[in-house]
């Protein structure tokens, strides 16, 4: 039978997890932690659809390497060459269309600047995020909390194979779901749910996989019934 979600029941699971890892310390930024630090994370958020991290990564670190570093860089790129930087992220010809849409957008109307994106009100900041081609809820709520620092719970398909797993009751299947289990039990923390949800798609990729997961292992077994099923 579904169960019932509670502020005291999800503060549990993430002091386990913290106390399992330590802080996860998302979005890592690697090449510039002044101006361009947005810009950074919001190009990792795209890049990281559908793929790896790990895939991510190495393609932010080309595009440093070639010099396609920024809004009006990209803005002013031959599409050609982001095409060859990000080729290892997959997809590069997609995510190749949606960072020039998303470069585009804070070029032509923020002066290239996403702090002036960032300032907005955040039920308008994420409107307007959503509104810009590749954009979707779950970039645009990475973006939201780990850039600009305002308080969304970030919903992947690890924290849906958590949640399922672990049979807590959802009102229905979309996005906003499974984010309002989350939101509504929770005081609004940008620190804390930025973490909260690093916590969880650790925890999924190295434990509580999509198939074998390691159920004897996990900090989580006695609230979950799915791992006391997989072990009887």
């Amino acid at each position: 039978m579904p169960r019932n979600v509670t502020t005291e029941l999800l503060l549990e699971i993430y002091d386990r997890l913290l106390a399992k890892t330590g802080n996860r310390n998302w979005w890592p930024v690697r090449y510039d932690s002044g101006t361009e630090a947005g810009f950074e994370i919001s190009a990792g958020a795209i890049l990281v659809q559908n793929t790896s991290w790990s895939n991510a990564e190495r393609t932010l670190a080309n595009l440093h390497k070639s010099g396609l570093w920024g809004y009006r860089a990209i803005y002013e790129a031959d599409e050609s060459d982001i095409v060859e930087a990000i080729r290892s992220s997959g997809y590069y010809n997609s995510k190749t269309k949606k960072l020039r849409e998303f470069a585009k957008t804070l070029v032509e109307e923020f002066d290239a600047d996403d702090a002036n994106l960032f300032a907005l009100p955040l039920p308008e900041l994420r409107e307007r995020l959503l509104a810009i081609y590749g954009i979707g809820e779950e970039t645009a709520d990475d973006i939201i909390v780990y850039a600009a620092k305002k308080p969304r719970f970030v919903v992947d398909a690890y924290t849906r194979r958590l949640v399922d797993r672990l049979g807590w009751k959802v009102s229905g299947d979309k996005y906003s779901d499974y984010q309002r289990l989350f939101e509504s039990n929770l005081e609004s923390d940008v620190e804390m749910w930025g973490d909260f949800h690093a916590q969880l798609d650790g925890h999924a990729a190295r434990v509580c996989m999509k198939r074998n997961p390691k159920c004897s292992e996990c900090v989580l077994l006695d609230l979950c019934p799915t791992g006391k099923d997989n072990l009887s």
